[in-house]
């Protein structure tokens, strides 16, 4: 496994990368409305990426047709963009957006609440945040990787969650994946030794249900298998000898 570490002049390209991914996500919380359609979501989503002279990660990705990832309720992750798919008072919808800014990507996703949710989606919603939070306790030099994917699971299964398996986060930096993957559930061994310079993107996916997932016929969306909500909040987090610094954050 080459895990690669950025220089300065890289990070300070991920830097900006990151604070107009922060921008872009902060400018889509604001259109989240009942009656809104995911397709509109991610053409605005795509012009504030573009107005910033950067280029959006996902689209043409393998073949992603869209800007944006939206994904709706039961949808944990790469939902497609749709005029005929219109947010409904109630609904939770997680948009996942990454931006390229000079060949390097930055990659976040949020989950927001569509009107009046229930109290039960609420605290999914931040639970799967907060777990986020837990687990980067742990993404700083000297500590290893799977400390940081033990303690998102155990945090979110505290809860009576289930903590996505199928999908993992990863490095990031030249290239939208790249390696360590890194896992949110509990792991054999310590892993990876963290050091300073690794860019790591980290994503809890966290089902209300059970974790088992399968996908549509799109051969993109993923759903949970029991039909329960899901919520997802990711960041591209730079380890650092203290602190870990949050580069998709303003």
């Amino acid at each position: 496994m080459a895990v690669s570490i950025k220089t300065e002049q890289e990070l300070e390209l991920m830097r900006e990368a990151g604070k107009i991914l922060a921008k872009t996500h902060n400018e889509l919380e604001k259109i989240i409305e009942p009656g809104i359609s995911t397709w509109k979501i991610n053409k605005i989503g795509e012009e504030i990426i573009r107005s910033y002279q950067c280029i959006p990660s996902f689209l043409n990705y393998n073949g992603y047709p869209a800007s944006i990832c939206i994904s709706v309720n039961d949808e944990v992750v790469h939902g497609i963009p749709s005029k005929k798919r219109i947010l409904k008072e109630g609904d939770i919808v997680s948009l996942d957006a990454g931006v390229i800014y000079k060949g390097y990507h930055s990659d976040a996703a949020r989950t927001h609440a569509v009107g009046e949710i229930s109290k039960e989606a609420r605290q999914l919603i931040e639970v799967t945040r907060q777990s986020f939070f837990e687990g980067i306790r742990y993404a700083r030099e000297g500590c290893h990787l799977h400390e940081i994917s033990n303690t998102i699971g155990s945090y979110a299964k505290g809860f009576g969650y289930g903590v996505v398996r199928d999908l993992v986060g990863h490095g990031i930096g030249r290239h939208l994946h790249e390696d360590p993957q890194v896992p949110n559930f509990a792991q054999r061994g310590r892993g990876l030794k963290l050091q300073a310079g690794m860019t790591l993107a980290i994503e809890p996916m966290i089902n209300m249900g059970a974790w088992q997932v399968e996908w549509l016929k799109d051969d993109w969306t993923v759903v949970t298998r029991d039909g329960s909500l899901s919520a997802h909040y990711e960041n591209t987090v730079l380890i650092t000898k203290g602190e870990p610094e949050i580069l998709s954050m303003e």
